[in-house]
């Protein structure tokens, strides 16, 4: 097998990849973080990954999805988190410091504040410490993933928010913060392994959601989140995408479009499911 197959580095994604060469896959798997993985896909240089929801909005015709699968939280997510001393309506004006590792969750964060709060995010720009170090002094941050989890832990900050809880809060809707995004050459020149793939990651994906805590205890994670704490995180989340999930990230574009953070609403290109 050929396929190049980008892995965010992330406790959440360890449901999708931990079985998955038992399950057969023996192609090249990369690691990163979102952004990164982003920049791969736009360049060709990995076939397929789990990745931002955003990505996909801003460049759809490059790319294909796998149907069924998503990242995405009905509630909260745990791991998307603005830390500030701050309620999140007492947030105009002050300055907040950004990860750079997900466009997906930036945009949330800006979509929520201008469409549910009346005021523009006011981000910190030129900013050389780490989102952590500013939290850590009383200034407010959004971080991600492993990085959020690890912080959510050890802050002192007043006030964590949750970027899964406040959408759903204001819509009662999934939020789709990653997709199983597929580069349109994958699509036309490895057509056979992907279907091969698809088989593949929902055998990975079932074995490890048959029993999470077997999953935790055999995962890395654990050894800082704590066994219970990892299999929990992991139940909250959705590794589905259903027509309610589809729901969801419609009205994420739709917001995007109507803010100006999108030119126009994207189409959803699905990859022919195998099952």
């Amino acid at each position: 097998m050929s396929l190049r197959v980008g892995h965010i580095a992330y406790a959440n994604c360890v449901p999708f990849f931990h079985h998955l060469e038992a399950a057969g896959f023996q192609g090249v798997i990369r690691p990163g973080v979102p952004a990164q993985l982003n920049a791969l896909l736009a360049d060709g240089r990995i076939d397929l990954s789990p990745s931002s929801s955003f990505e996909y909005g801003r460049h759809w015709r490059r790319y294909g999805l796998l149907p069924d699968l998503s990242i995405s939280a009905c509630g909260p997510v745990r791991s998307v988190l603005l830390f500030s001393s701050s309620p999140f309506d007492k947030l105009a004006g002050v300055p907040v410091a950004l990860t750079g590792e997900s466009a997906t969750s930036i945009n949330l964060l800006r979509l929520l504040c201008l469409e549910f709060y009346g005021f523009p995010l006011r981000e910190m720009t030129d900013c050389r410490q780490p989102v952590e170090e500013i939290i850590a002094a009383g200034g407010s941050g959004l971080l991600i993933g492993d990085r959020a989890l690890k912080a959510a832990m050890q802050s002192g900050a007043a006030y964590v928010h949750d970027l899964g809880e406040l959408w759903w809060r204001h819509t009662g809707l999934p939020f789709v913060f990653a997709l199983w995004i597929v580069h349109r050459d994958a699509m036309r020149r490895k057509a056979l392994e992907l279907r091969q793939f698809q088989r593949q990651l929902h055998v990975s994906l079932d074995r490890a959601l048959s029993d999470l805590h077997h999953l935790s205890r055999q995962s890395a994670e654990s050894s800082w989140l704590g066994i219970a704490q990892l299999a929990n995180y992991w139940q909250a989340m959705s590794y589905e995408f259903t027509d309610w999930h589809r729901q969801g990230l419609e009205r994420y574009f739709h917001l995007a479009v109507k803010h100006r953070l999108l030119p126009e609403m994207p189409q959803f290109n699905f990859v022919a499911s195998v099952l």
